[in-house]
């Protein structure tokens, strides 16, 4: 066993267990006052913030999980609809910066009251009617993963706007955009990297490992697919990713 297979064992045992337990025992103590008793504010608020930290910390742990097995070549080909991914990544992208918007999205009773909120809150979301009546055939879980960690680095790095956008064909495209600080073409190169981040006044104090878009390159790119970063339509960062459905790798790989 060599020194990453080593690492990847201890994040799945030693990492994942206690983390879920952690999680599920937090959920318990907020959600179940008749069985462990009722809490002060000051109680609830430290639930809560252990609560959200536990999430980040389980959401990095998936981080590295998910480009392990992306690099095995593990993909799981299955049929999904885009409306309903990009509902559940804009939900679990918010619990990591806003908590009280992402359980005030999850109980929108309709699309049209979840558009509501999202406009009232900034964001805009605009899906093809390609996508928007067909299913994508690829990885569920790993385009969750990816567009998931796009919405969180928009929503965390904003200042009032984020756009996401899906488009594409036989492909899909996803556009995460956000009015956040202007980064120099030098500076877009260096957010891919690990462990990469920018030390900037408006940025450093903005919570991360700088893993999650180093992990989303590596999945893209396992995936067959593109990623880029430019500016413009109003915005000051736009990340852009392109994956062809996994049907038509298939088909191209039993051709050659």
């Amino acid at each position: 066993m060599d020194e990453k297979d080593y690492l990847y064992d201890l994040l799945v045992h030693d990492l994942v267990g206690p983390l879920a337990v952690v999680a599920t025992t937090v959920s318990s103590l907020l959600g179940k006052p008749e069985r462990y008793g009722d809490l002060n504010r000051l109680q609830r608020e430290c639930l809560e913030r252990i609560k959200r930290n536990t999430q980040k910390a389980r959401g990095l742990v998936q981080d590295i999980m998910e480009v392990a097995r992306a690099e095995e070549s593990v993909f799981k080909c299955e049929l999904f609809t885009m409306p309903e991914l990009i509902r559940e990544a804009l939900i679990e992208g918010l619990e990591f910066v806003n908590p009280a918007l992402g359980d005030e999205l999850s109980r929108a009773q309709s699309d049209s009251d979840a558009d509501k909120i999202l406009e009232r809150n900034g964001i805009s979301l605009s899906i093809s009617d390609s996508h928007a009546r067909a299913s994508f055939c690829h990885d569920r879980r790993k385009v969750l993963h990816i567009v998931r960690n796009l919405v969180s680095n928009a929503l965390k790095y904003r200042k009032e706007k984020m756009d996401l956008s899906v488009s594409g064909e036989n492909d899909l495209v996803v556009s995460v955009s956000n009015d956040g600080p202007v980064i120099s073409e030098g500076e877009r190169q260096a957010l891919f990297k690990r462990f990469s981040r920018l030390e900037r006044n408006q940025m450093k104090d903005t919570p991360g490992a700088g893993l999650g878009l180093f992990c989303v390159k590596a999945l893209v790119e396992h995936m067959q697919g593109q990623i880029s970063v430019s500016s413009g339509r109003g915005f000051n960062i736009c990340f852009t990713v392109r994956i062809p459905a996994m049907e038509l790798i298939n088909q191209k790989e039993d051709v050659s």
